[in-house]
């Protein structure tokens, strides 16, 4: 057997567990992604303690690697504004009792980005994957991840593109004053195990994003599929494009729940 096609092979027999959460408080769901990061790191230690001399980067089936386990989470969030590592909380034009009073919540992460808005009607995927399973390349993993959803939109004939030195999935990016932004990510990596990930607007009320400036970035507008498409979306099969693509794009088998509790 030609060995590239083998090791090709292997690659893409990777499993991602796959789990639906619904509708969670952020502050849960963030709580779960770290418990699994963690865990991941912890099996990834032990095998350094045992093997030092393993380079960690290969193939699943390779006995050398750690067993650890790949994770896509879904979820929809409560209203609530997160704000980057490195954000700037002068973007949230509410102040804290403003927020409290409109029943939103809000946290500073351990993400990358600045600051934005989760909120019903929204596809939140967080990825926990083992990078060195795959590519020791972020910038690759944000690619594929704007690409997933790109994707998506081109099946409702929706032409999603990148805007350049800017994270995400954008619309007539290089028309001023056209610019909208229908898809945010930010990230955190540790030990080459991702967490946090894409907030893809499916029909989330977008008057939310009013009270801030969406990543950061100012004069450009924030839209969602409902919006471009004028109708109210069954996100049940928008979860179905989104889960099909990340399959194909990354080269992976999903399994799991549709519904899942913690």
């Amino acid at each position: 057997m030609n060995f590239c096609f083998y090791i090709c092979s292997m690659i893409k027999s990777q499993e991602v567990r796959f789990r639906d959460l619904g509708l969670m408080e952020y502050k849960a769901a963030w709580d779960y992604q770290e418990k699994l990061l963690q865990e991941n790191v912890e099996k990834k230690s032990e095998v350094k303690k045992q093997k030092p001399e393993v380079q960690l980067a290969g193939v699943e089936s390779n006995p050398a690697l750690p067993a650890t386990n790949h994770y896509l989470l879904f979820t929809e969030h409560p209203p609530v504004y997160t704000l980057g590592k490195s954000g700037n909380k002068n973007n949230v034009l509410l102040s804290d009792e403003e927020l409290s009073a409109s029943h939103i919540s809000f946290f500073q992460t351990n993400r990358g980005g600045d600051i934005t808005f989760h909120g019903p009607g929204q596809i939140v995927g967080y990825p926990i994957l083992d990078l060195e399973k795959f590519y020791t390349d972020i910038g690759k993993y944000l690619r594929n991840i704007e690409e997933v959803i790109i994707q998506t939109l081109a099946e409702y004939g929706i032409k999603g593109e990148r805007s350049a030195g800017e994270t995400g999935v954008w619309l007539d990016p290089d028309l001023p004053g056209r610019e909208r932004k229908i898809c945010a990510i930010g990230v955190r990596c540790s030990r080459w195990i991702t967490m946090h990930g894409f907030a893809f607007n499916v029909n989330t009320d977008l008057s939310y994003f009013n009270n801030i400036i969406p990543c950061g970035i100012a004069n450009k507008q924030v839209t969602s599929l409902a919006k471009e498409l004028k109708r109210e979306m069954d996100i049940e099969e928008v979860k179905m494009k989104v889960k099909s693509n990340f399959e194909r794009i990354f080269e992976v088998k999903l399994v799991g729940q549709n519904s899942f509790s913690i």
